[in-house]
């Protein structure tokens, strides 16, 4: 039993599977700090919701792949993976303070697309920053 575990096959497995969960998590907490409702925007076609939804599902994997590459094990990658996630909501905050003539959020939930494509750009640029320092 004990060559199971140290299966490859099985490892990544577990690695998917943990990051599939950890991914299912934190865009449920982005729903709850953004002031519209992801999904529900993405049926009605809302591509700046879609945009900035994809950058932050980028985002997350990029930091859960950094953390795969540079830790052995699951705790491990987790523990990363988590703290890398923080980092990244972090910065979707100052994303949002930084933009004190108008309101992220309501933006992309209107449908600027400019807005949209920069929230994904910052979403997937800071996660290559936070996945090197991982």
């Amino acid at each position: 039993m004990e060559h199971f575990w140290e299966n490859e096959y099985v490892v990544t497995a577990g690695y998917y599977s943990v990051a599939i969960l950890c991914m299912v998590v934190f865009l449920a907490v982005f729903e709850l700090v953004t002031k519209y409702r992801n999904w529900d925007e993405i049926k009605k076609g809302n591509l700046s919701v879609a945009m900035a939804t994809g950058g932050k599902i980028f985002g997350v994997a990029n930091i859960f792949r950094h953390s795969i590459n540079q830790h052995d094990s699951l705790l491990t990658m987790v523990s990363w993976g988590v703290f890398g996630f923080i980092l990244l909501l972090i910065g979707y905050f100052i994303f949002e303070f930084l933009t004190p003539k108008f309101n992220i959020d309501k933006e992309i939930e209107n449908d600027n697309r400019a807005v949209g494509l920069i929230s994904m750009i910052i979403s997937a640029g800071l996660s290559y920053i936070i996945g090197a320092g991982i």
